[in-house]
């Protein structure tokens, strides 16, 4: 077998691989995705085994598995774990693959004595779904930005993917009660000079894993800021004059990674992006090519070391 066909053979397996151990689909499934018999899937899987792709979770004897995932490595320096699959599934069953690789990984990365800050929305409580159980000691959960808004506490919401998080890791859970957006940037100053609300930024400054999304205002499945009363006219005429194209934890930022001067961040709880790019490993999880620009934005910024996303949109942000 030629060095080539050997390699291709590799991808193939790999590609089945996670197909069928991270997302859980049956061998039919995964040959009529890859163009390919029931019987050539099984040979696959086992050539798979064999060669030592596949242990109790899939490994690559490359350092970074796949082609599209060591041309993002290449080209933008993030570590990428990308979620093959068709072009014709739906957003949602997109974001809920996405979402079981996710857990799958943070299953494996999250140990214990660590800080882990997590970032509430749609794509992060959709990850909080598809958490294995692994029992560690010494480990915090400690929410990212406030929830709260003028129809909800939010603290339900929030609370329950926190409550995901740290069941699944058997993990000490700290909740962040203020606020997605106070209505004064003062108010705000005020807030953070209390020993209460410092309590938790001092964890926050702690992180050893960052986990959130991207916002994006066009995304087929809304991030839960852009659809969830957080933001009214006057908000969004301002991110418009702003030239804002996305959100971290509720913090937002223009194409060109910046984000200081940006009106409406003076009244967000949500952490400054200097400070999130200080944490040692910042997991994004993200689905849908509508998310494009903004996770383009996020990474150029440098707010990403590692992220999961679909197979369409990593080709996307390869081609751009």
């Amino acid at each position: 077998m030629t060095e080539r066909k050997r390699q291709s053979k590799a991808v193939a397996a790999l590609t089945a691989a996670r197909l069928y151990y991270l997302q859980d689909k049956t061998m039919d499934v995964i040959a009529d995705e890859l163009g390919t018999s029931r019987s050539s899937v099984s040979r696959l899987l086992s050539y798979a085994r064999e060669v030592g792709l596949v242990d109790i979770r899939i490994n690559s004897p490359l350092e970074h598995a796949g082609e599209l995932e060591q041309q993002l490595h290449d080209r933008l320096q993030v570590t990428a774990h990308v979620v093959p699959m068709p072009e014709s599934v739906t957003e949602v069953e997109r974001l809920e693959r996405v979402a079981l690789t996710a857990g799958r990984l943070l299953t494996q990365i999250i140990d214990s004595n660590m800080v882990v800050g997590l970032a509430w929305g749609s794509t992060i409580s959709a990850v909080s779904r598809e958490l294995g159980q692994k029992e560690t000691r010494g480990t915090t959960i400690v929410q990212l930005n406030g929830a709260g808004n003028t129809l909800t506490s939010g603290v339900e919401y929030s609370s329950e993917i926190l409550q995901r998080f740290g069941s699944a890791f058997g993990a000490q859970v700290q909740q962040f009660p203020v606020p997605a957006f106070f209505d004064d940037p003062r108010t705000r100053e005020a807030m953070w000079r209390e020993r209460s609300t410092l309590r938790v930024l001092d964890l926050q400054a702690k992180m050893d894993l960052a986990v959130f999304s991207v916002g994006s205002p066009s995304a087929e499945v809304p991030s839960r800021v852009y659809v969830g009363g957080y933001l009214g006219r006057d908000d969004y005429r301002s991110l418009r004059d702003d030239r804002a194209i996305g959100d971290v934890a509720t913090v937002f930022f223009r194409a060109d990674g910046t984000w200081k001067d940006i009106a409406v961040n003076a009244r967000a709880t949500g952490p400054g992006l200097d400070r999130l790019r200080r944490v040692a490993r910042r997991f994004c999880v993200v689905a849908g090519a509508q998310k494009l620009p903004s996770l383009r934005a996020a990474i150029g910024a440098r707010l990403v070391t590692d992220v999961v996303l679909d197979e369409g949109l990593a080709r996307q942000l390869v081609e751009g």
